[in-house]
């Protein structure tokens, strides 16, 4: 799936809030508003960008900012849902060729480690800003984080019911396989420092999945 793909879902999701009914043209200023955005906050912090410093660098003016979100809430709701529209697809997309419990394991960790590789700025933004979200956007965080690392949980439920994995608490590994993938992306100077590559994370934490599990 594009950028674009996800951009272009992310606005029909969001017709509602969004003035501008041309497609085509809300897909492209919504990619320059996200960019933008994840570029300043990951360089001065969410708190202190402003929406004159996201005119600034997106080149959109004040009005035409304002057809798209009416404050620094509403772009969180957009940022935030853009990054969750586009960890939920891969994640689905990977896994779903896959047939075997373990293939099928492998191939969602896979996914997303690379995944943050490629959109490590919205993993550090949505990691870091999480505490500050609004109420509603809080909630709706909460509930998205849930379905995806119900991802992992079915597929170790699956895994476990097929004899293929050994009884354990699919609960508790399907949480700790969440912070080994968070480590990757919140600690990644550790691992350049070391160098280590994503390709050799992703095989130890396959290695040790694979032998707890046996």
């Amino acid at each position: 799936m594009s950028k674009e793909d996800v951009i272009r879902e992310l606005y029909r999701e969001n017709t509602d809030r969004i003035s501008i009914k041309k497609e085509a043209t809300a897909v492209k200023n919504l990619t320059r508003i996200i960019d933008s955005t994840l570029k300043l906050a990951n360089s001065k912090g969410f708190r202190a960008m402003t929406l004159r410093d996201l005119c600034a660098d997106s080149g959109l003016s004040m009005g035409g900012l304002y057809a798209y979100i009416k404050n620094k809430d509403d772009l969180i709701h957009l940022i935030q849902s853009h990054g969750f529209i586009l960890t939920r697809r891969t994640l689905l997309d990977f896994i779903a060729p896959e047939t075997d419990d373990h293939k099928r394991l492998f191939a969602a960790v896979k996914a997303h480690l690379y995944l943050s590789e490629l959109m490590r700025a919205w993993f550090y933004f949505s990691f870091m800003e999480a505490k500050s979200l609004p109420a509603s956007e809080k909630k709706d965080a909460v509930a998205i984080e849930r379905e995806i690392d119900g991802i992992f949980h079915e597929i170790l439920e699956n895994g476990v019911k097929n004899g293929k994995f050994r009884s354990i608490e699919t609960r508790v590994l399907s949480a700790m396989i969440k912070a080994l993938l968070q480590d990757w992306y919140l600690k990644r100077r550790k691992y350049r420092d070391n160098d280590i590559s994503v390709e050799q994370y992703a095989d130890t934490v396959r290695d040790l999945l694979e032998r707890y599990l046996a």
